[in-house]
């Protein structure tokens, strides 16, 4: 129904109710008498009926029907993302910039991690025995021949193989365990006795302790030594040039179990006491540890105090160098 069809039936309504009362006022009659003359007649109560205001429809109704039956869309404000989002990802099947993004963190996490190739674990560096520990420090002490009781009086060959251990002890060498070559910046025990005699052309010399031991052994030049005293008569031949043998010094699985080597200097001077020559990283001179290729004092290394958790080294014995 129309705007128009509404008020043609609101016009038509009204000439109705004006004829309707125009009707009434001609068969409206006075009252008969004085009780019923204060009760309204019958016309007066229809003029009273239609000469109330027919209540009109308001334009209030007609706005909300306006309202209903035509919205005026407008961009409403609190609109959020994520919705239009969602209607355009229904309407259009190409993600947007935003969708895009969304997956690629789940990428990221699912890429693979970097290959131990690229970062070396700490499985390809072996864990080292406590001889093959790397030294804190290079600290070293040295001493020149003429600082060593008899050294004039040694063999030739025994001189020349003293000075060259000797000139070793002025590089600042330290101690690295599997070299046998000082310009590496260091050598370990066995190493530094495989290049000393190598260099004073003793051919055939074994490359670790417990194969250098067996070498001594066969040519049949080594004295066992059982005793813990220095002043044992075990001790009587030992010269300088002589190879000095222990074992216990780390564990190690070697059949003998010979660990460490050292070459015997002979006494000190201002001191009195035997020293040694070789590589260690930890040895004693003066009361001092040295760390590298280094003049030591020589004692019998195992103490009578020691615990049973302790490692206890021990020296084995001594013996000439084979072919020197």
């Amino acid at each position: 129904m129309t705007r128009d069809d509404r008020r043609s039936i609101l016009r038509l309504t009204n000439r109705l109710a004006v004829g309707a009362i125009a009707l009434l006022s001609l068969f409206s009659l006075a009252p008969t008498s004085g009780a019923r003359a204060e009760e309204p007649s019958l016309g007066e109560k229809v003029r009273k009926f239609f000469a109330t205001p027919t209540p009109t429809p308001s334009h209030r109704p007609h706005k909300r029907v306006t309202k209903k039956s035509s919205p005026t869309p407008s961009p409403s404000p609190s609109a959020s993302p994520k919705s239009t989002a969602k209607r355009k990802h229904k309407s259009s099947p190409t993600p947007t910039p935003e969708e895009e993004e969304t997956p690629k963190p789940k990428r990221k996490k699912s890429s693979p991690s970097p290959s131990p190739s690229a970062s070396p674990s700490p499985r390809e560096t072996p864990t080292p025995t406590p001889e093959e520990s790397p030294s804190p420090e290079k600290r070293v002490a040295a001493v020149s021949p003429d600082e060593i009781e008899g050294y004039d009086k040694n063999p030739a060959a025994v001189q020349k193989l003293l000075g060259d251990a000797l000139d070793l002890t002025k590089r600042n060498l330290g101690y690295i365990y599997g070299s046998a070559d000082p310009a590496g910046g260091g050598m370990d025990c066995s190493g530094f006795i495989y290049y000393v005699l190598r260099e004073n052309g003793v051919p055939d010399v074994p490359r670790d302790a417990s194969e250098q031991y067996v070498w001594v052994r066969k040519a049949g030049n080594f004295r066992a030594v059982l005793s813990r005293d220095l002043d044992s008569f075990e001790l009587d031949e030992l010269k300088p040039g002589d190879l000095l043998f222990w074992t216990g010094t780390y564990d190690v699985e070697r059949d003998p179990p010979v660990t460490h080597t050292m070459i015997y200097l002979g006494k000190e001077k201002k001191s009195g006491k035997p020293i040694m020559v070789g590589a260690s990283d930890g040895r004693t001179y003066n009361g001092e540890k040295q760390f590298g290729v280094s003049v030591f004092d020589f004692k019998r290394v195992g103490s009578k105090t020691a615990t049973s958790s302790e490692r206890q080294p021990r020296f084995v014995g001594y013996g000439r160098i084979p072919g020197l």
